[in-house]
């Protein structure tokens, strides 16, 4: 038995106020390709994004679109900032499934997704778009920055899905299920 993720509630905080794309991403530069920053990049050329995560800094120096919005925040704060993006985009090529990722649906974010890792089983079609094609992912995006009441949509459809897969609730009774098997 694979016992998923699991993560806390944040709740439902997505207000999309902001038309703009947020990404979590830890070491943008030193974690190039695997964190796909080079699709970042591309996508921020495009669109209004915003970055959060630790050593965004050097991002400002090869797209200074970004110099403003480059955010190394506490946990405690980081949820109600990126809810305040219209969408959220997880470029990453080569990790395993992101928390940031689960976390951004939970908040009830819109997700525009690279195919890669667990990507493709951890979001739903009506949650978000996930593909190889960083076009699609803008076209996606820029719709979602143009419509409000779809991202909204496809947020809550994130939402609902994260909670139901992801959630401590499963979460525990998976591991007190595989506990049981084990000890019983």
């Amino acid at each position: 038995m694979v016992v998923e993720h699991g993560i806390p509630d944040p709740g439902s905080l997505w207000t999309g106020e902001r038309e703009r794309v947020a990404a979590v991403v830890n070491e943008p530069v030193r974690r190039w390709r695997v964190a796909g920053t080079d699709v970042l990049l591309d996508v921020a050329a495009r669109l209004p994004v915003e970055v959060y995560g630790m050593g965004t800094a050097p991002l400002a120096e090869r797209e200074p679109s970004l110099a403003h919005h480059l955010h190394d925040l506490p946990q405690a704060q980081l949820h109600a900032a990126m809810a305040g993006a219209r969408a959220y985009l997880h470029p990453y090529r080569w990790t395993s499934l992101g928390l940031s990722l689960i976390e951004a649906m939970t908040l009830g974010m819109p997700i525009a997704a690279l195919a890669t890792t667990a990507a493709p089983e951890a979001v739903p079609p009506d949650a978000g778009v996930v593909s190889a094609d960083p076009a699609v992912l803008v076209a996606a995006l820029q719709r979602w920055l143009a419509d409000p009441a779809e991202a909204r949509d496809r947020g809550a459809a994130a939402r609902t899905f994260a909670l139901d897969r992801f959630g401590l609730a499963r979460f525990l009774s998976d591991w007190d299920e595989l506990l049981k098997g084990v000890t019983g």
